[in-house]
């Protein structure tokens, strides 16, 4: 064999590991989708602090047909397979700023065309909270006063941005909505 055909298979090796690895990871996140499509059973205001992993409710924008799961957390396991309750923030149907992340590259990618008044649901505990739109930003990735607590119940969202940059992004996408009732 020669070189060429050595490297052609370690190429074609490297390939198919990262594409298997690609179809483990959605099929990981599909599956828990899936398994938890029901309504989660976390309650809105609960007196134990809630774990990582939690299932916390159900993210919806229907003019995007963006609809996810939303766990407790924003670890590299959790934002794999759904989107993250950022820990310290406000819990849905409490007042102050809700905050959730989920990668652009996967539950959030819809969000590259959201727009003002647009409405988001969270679906909790069998309640149904909604929320419009009141505008968009993007930030540095050390900006995070858009998480800082309010007088109102809001929700902010956060994905990474540029939507089609290769590697780590360098800026934040913050979707920021106001619960109406």
């Amino acid at each position: 064999m020669t070189l060429a055909d050595y490297s052609s298979r370690i190429l074609l090796g490297a390939g198919g590991a990262t594409l298997a690895w690609v179809g483990y990871a959605w099929w990981g996140a599909a599956r828990v989708q899936d398994l938890t499509s029901e309504q989660p059973k976390a309650i809105v205001v609960q007196e134990a602090p809630l774990r990582r992993g939690d299932p916390i409710g159900r993210l919806s924008v229907p003019r995007l047909g963006l609809s996810v799961l939303v766990l407790e957390g924003t670890d590299g396991h959790t934002l794999r397979v759904a989107a993250g309750h950022v820990p310290g923030t406000a819990l849905p149907g409490v007042i102050g700023n809700t905050v959730i992340a989920a990668h652009r590259d996967t539950f959030f990618r819809g969000l590259r065309d959201i727009r003002r008044d647009d409405v988001i649901t969270l679906s909790v505990s069998g309640a149904m909270l909604r929320y419009r739109v009141e505008g968009t930003e993007i930030v540095g990735p050390r900006d995070v006063e858009v998480m800082n607590g309010t007088a109102g119940a809001e929700l902010t969202l956060i994905t990474c941005y540029p939507f089609y940059f290769v590697g780590p992004a360098p800026q934040r996408f913050i979707v920021q909505a106001e619960r109406v009732i």
